[in-house]
């Protein structure tokens, strides 16, 4: 075996040591787990219920056909303050630096956390959509553009992970996190998970528009052949490219320098 190929299997091994680390502390605590899972489901509901019947739906269509993929969109957003304390509370105990004091790969360390939540979130995911079945709302245009739309989902969320771990490696306590989950909903609320944009002032609209949670939840609307409003800019035209290419420059930029701020911690 090659020293590349030695040192490709030491890598992917300390990756799912990693996960699996993190997979056991929440089967040991399994009670916030099933809370994140139940939390969108309490969403839904008030929603669809509370603000439905006053809520105009595009193509006089079920408010819940327009609602679902936004709070599909929405989840990927939610439980990222989870990914942050994890990370700072390691960080905190020194768990982080014992991990840096041994020959393990840089990325997989951070990464294992970020497959870990990943895999959380297919599990959330499936959660809500059983919701939204149970519901009435639907895809319409097959089984391939569904999971097509699945696929850009579980992009967005791998993406905003990163986020997560980064900003969990830069807070100086797990209770620095609590400022970060006041922004939550903002980036939640100015978006069309709920709304038409349209509604909103002009320079809040393009604001919204150009959230990612936008871009995503309008591209799985179209994928899956749900209403979706016909105005909007480029981003909502091009819905599928842009949750494409958003996911995909928020790796890019969060990724590095999740790794350099791990490699640096303590230095």
């Amino acid at each position: 075996m090659t020293t590349m190929q030695t040192h490709r299997t030491s890598a992917f091994g300390d990756l799912r040591t990693i996960t699996r680390r993190d997979l056991t502390h929440w089967r040991s605590r399994p009670a916030p787990i099933v809370i994140g899972w139940l939390f969108p489901i309490m969403v839904v509901l008030m929603f669809g219920t509370i603000f439905g019947g006053a809520i105009e739906t595009p193509g006089e269509g079920r408010y819940y056909e327009y609602l679902m993929p936004g709070m599909f969109a929405m989840t990927m957003l939610f439980g990222l303050e989870s990914t942050m304390t994890a990370i700072a509370t390691d960080t905190a105990k020194g768990v982080t630096d014992r991990f840096r004091s041994l020959p393990m790969n840089n990325v997989a360390v951070v990464g294992g956390r970020c497959v870990a939540d990943l895999l959380n979130t297919v599990v959330g995911l499936v959660v809500v959509v059983g919701t939204g079945l149970a519901l009435g709302w639907r895809w319409h245009d097959g089984l391939p553009d569904a999971l097509a739309a699945v696929g850009l989902l579980l992009l967005l969320r791998f993406s905003l992970l990163w986020v997560g771990i980064y900003l969990g490696l830069m807070a100086k306590g797990p209770e620095s996190v609590v400022v970060v989950q006041v922004l939550v909903w903002p980036a939640l609320f100015l978006s069309n998970a709920f709304v038409d944009t349209a509604t909103m002032p002009k320079w809040l609209q393009v604001v919204a528009e150009w959230n990612p949670l936008s871009v995503t939840a309008s591209a799985v609307r179209r994928l899956c052949g749900n209403p979706g409003w016909a105005g909007g800019g480029w981003m909502t035209h091009h819905s599928i490219v842009a949750a494409l290419i958003w996911p995909l420059l928020i790796t890019a930029i969060f990724l590095p320098l999740s790794v350099r701020r791990f490699r640096s911690l303590s230095d």
